[in-house]
């Protein structure tokens, strides 16, 4: 897989017509606000085309909410928000490494919240040569068109799967023979660890980190050496310093 096309408009979808058609088209929809409390057949129609949709988040939120949000002061109940990217499936991320004859090497991010730190992920991704990033439904900043601009163009290039479990989605991945490692600072110095072969590199939330449901998901847990006064790095720098070992240990 070359590269991932998708919408570059990002923004708000209103009415209960333009949702429906916006879904039953197959546009990525990251989420969709429905009033509390309505009921009729239009919605229904909404909603059940939506959980086709795996991807995208469903909440049901109260009509002042929604008049707050709308711009266009006409939402009949409903507002949905489109990805500013189509997102690919896990199987896309796999597909690109066979297709370049490559181990897989693949971000995990558990809950990355700055669509800066998003977009400065799937760069590093990109320039390190990685096949693709996982990202989380909830609780997790999607592709927005912020997350688009701090990729510097990336976003064009490198698959980006959404998923509704890490957890599983790491199991699922070790069955298919791939190893993961995650950013910790009580983990081993990165030094220390084999990092070839398939690898998933799991960066956790800018405040909270890894899970910890998924940090035992993890083969391996890699801290980072630093000498300075304070004690953590960004979540993007942290991304690009792990991967660069990696790299030097695939390819050097």
């Amino acid at each position: 897989m070359g590269s991932v096309k998708g919408q570059v408009t990002e923004g708000r979808i209103e009415g209960r017509n333009a949702v429906l058609e916006a879904l039953k088209s197959g546009r990525d929809i990251d989420r969709l606000l429905i009033q509390e409390g309505a009921h009729d057949n239009a919605l229904g129609s909404i909603i059940r085309e939506a959980e086709k949709h795996r991807e995208t988040k469903l909440e049901f939120v109260s009509k002042k909410r929604l008049d707050d949000i709308s711009e266009s002061g006409r939402h009949q109940g409903v507002i949905a928000f489109a990805a500013a990217y189509n997102y690919a499936e896990v199987e896309d991320i796999l597909k690109n490494a066979e297709s370049k004859n490559e181990d897989p090497l693949i971000f995990v991010l558990d809950g990355i919240e700055d669509p800066h730190n998003l977009g400065a992920i799937i760069r590093t991704a990109n320039l390190a040569g990685a096949h693709g990033v996982i990202i989380r439904l909830n609780r997790a900043v999607g592709l927005t068109a912020t997350v688009a601009k701090a990729s510097a163009g990336a976003i064009n290039y490198t698959p980006v799967a959404k998923v509704t479990n890490i957890s599983k989605t790491i199991d699922e991945l070790k069955k298919k023979g791939m190893w993961f490692v995650c950013a910790d600072m009580g983990g081993d110095i990165m030094y220390d660890l084999n990092l070839k072969g398939p690898l998933g590199i799991v960066i956790g939330n800018e405040g909270k980190g890894v899970s910890e449901l998924v940090r035992k998901k993890c083969d391996m847990t890699a801290s980072i050496p630093m000498f300075g006064d304070i004690d953590s790095l960004n979540a993007s720098v942290a991304a690009g310093v792990l991967v660069y070992e990696a790299v030097r240990q695939r390819r050097f």
